[in-house]
């Protein structure tokens, strides 16, 4: 008897899906294979999991020679047990999870831009941040001009921000 495959329509990339208890539906596929690429670098001895040794390696790998046992033992603490993809995927989606929508990240910037440039003053975004609603401490402030600093003209890229707090990584 001879088994006869037949070759399968490719399948389109899956939308998230809201409220999956899979954490696969929790994101895109193209967002999945950025998840397994970096997944696949961390485990440096391709055993199918990262433990310390990973860790230690992806470290020295990234010119970090002198991570103590004891922070690499508190990470690996994180996960529930050995971390597969599917457990590095779990704790990635719970860290992510909390996270608004771009857009609505996006609705409350442009509520400080009314011409819709995508900038804003950084000056007047600190003031905000710093005396409205849940205000920014001096550090708070100082953190996020460090990984996202205003241009020479002062003027803060908050598409650029939301996009890098929504997706975790700059756009292209």
């Amino acid at each position: 008897m001879q088994l006869i495959i037949l070759p399968q329509a490719p399948k389109k990339a899956k939308k998230k899906i809201e409220g999956g208890s899979n954490v696969f539906s929790m994101f895109e596929q193209t967002q999945i294979q950025e998840f397994k690429e970096a997944f696949t670098i961390m485990d440096q001895n391709r055993d199918g999991f990262i433990d310390k040794a990973d860790l230690r390696d992806t470290f020295a790998a990234l010119g970090r020679l002198n991570v103590k046992n004891e922070e690499l033992e508190d990470m690996v603490k994180e996960a529930p047990g050995p971390i597969n993809f599917t457990v590095f995927l779990t704790m990635f989606g719970e860290k992510l999870k909390g996270t608004d929508p771009e857009e609505t990240i996006l609705n409350a910037f442009k509520i400080f831009d009314p011409e819709g440039k995508g900038r804003i003053k950084a000056d007047y975004i600190k003031e905000m941040l710093m005396t409205q609603a849940d205000r920014f401490s001096q550090e708070e402030i100082n953190q996020m001009f460090a990984a996202f600093p205003p241009d020479v003209s002062g003027n803060l890229d908050y598409k650029n921000l939301c996009y890098v707090i929504t997706h975790g990584e700059e756009k292209d």
